[in-house]
């Protein structure tokens, strides 16, 4: 069992990771917000995943606030040849599970040197806008990252939660590597974006790639097939991403080791030609719809 099954992707022509990363925002408190339960099962959590062959771990200074980061460090730093942290930039929090968009360069730059300081690196490896600001221009809020990344702060650029339009217009301000946009068997609405990335080249990080834990409850088609494999729906959604394209990086995230190792499992799964049309024609049961709609309302 190992996340270097699921092949690679590379990151702006000059770093290759493999195609399955870790997600770690669910390594704090109850709502995104605070402490974990237990800091060193969390640190636990990321030292398996580097252990089970990840080499990209996705964080942002708002998961917590700050607490997901100091958390990578500390188990984590010196960081292991190979290993790529990528964080993100743009979000505040007002509270747990709310979220508000701040995309104003003087934000950007001090979030960008908290995050130098709680991954205590010199350079961040990828440095992503977390969501465009509908207040402030996305080409400042750009502009700001690339200054960021001509200061040697930032190694590669990346955007998440942008449109097809909103993507075009990030590129033409600067080098952008990657996008992290939602993506699951039960959400596919990023697909616009998706084929922007085929087609220039560049990774597509499927943020929520259980639809937030409503593939792992599996329905219709995805549970037929997980039980019929002898495994979980979860690890069914997670193979069936990376049929999708070979440039999408699901980076599934969890506090559990034993759902780590799920995860990652899933990696060595090769889904039939059948059972991926099944799954790419099925639609979400209403259930399921009214689940992710009120999902997408706490965390717009």
């Amino acid at each position: 069992m190992s996340a270097t099954d699921a092949g690679t992707v590379e990151l702006g022509g000059a770093r290759r990771v493999v195609r399955l990363g870790f997600g770690a925002m669910r390594i704090t408190g109850r709502g995104i917000w605070g402490e974990p339960p237990d800091r060193e099962r969390a640190r636990s959590v990321l030292r398996r995943a580097v252990e089970l062959g990840v080499e990209l771990i996705d964080t942002a200074d708002s998961y917590g606030p700050a607490v997901s980061e100091e958390l990578i460090a500390e188990a984590l730093h010196p960081y292991p040849a190979g290993l790529a942290i990528a964080t993100k930039a743009g979000l505040t929090r007002p509270g747990p599970d709310r979220w508000e968009p701040d995309g104003r360069p003087e934000h950007l730059r001090a979030a960008c040197e908290g995050s130098l300081r709680r991954l205590r690196v010199d350079r961040v490896d990828l440095l992503q806008l977390h969501r465009p600001d509908p207040d402030v221009p996305l080409a400042e809020s750009i502009g700001a990252l690339a200054e960021l990344q001509r200061e040697g702060k930032v190694a590669m650029l990346g955007v998440s939660n942008v449109t097809a339009s909103e993507l075009a217009e990030a590129r033409s301000e600067a080098e952008i590597v990657s996008v992290q946009n939602r993506m699951s068997v039960l959400d596919r609405g990023a697909g616009e974006v998706l084929e922007a990335c085929e087609r220039d080249g560049l990774a597509f990080l499927a943020w929520a790639p259980l639809a937030s834990g409503a593939a792992g409850g599996g329905d219709g088609a995805l549970a037929g097939i997980a039980e019929a494999r002898g495994v979980e729906p979860a690890q069914v959604a997670l193979a069936w991403l990376l049929a999708r394209s070979p440039v999408i990086v699901p980076i599934p995230g969890t506090g559990s080791v034993e759902h780590l190792e799920a995860n990652v499992a899933a990696a060595s799964l090769s889904l039939e030609e059948t059972e991926l049309e099944a799954l790419s024609s099925a639609r979400p049961s209403l259930r399921r719809r009214a689940r992710e709609l009120a999902w997408r309302l706490r965390h717009r």
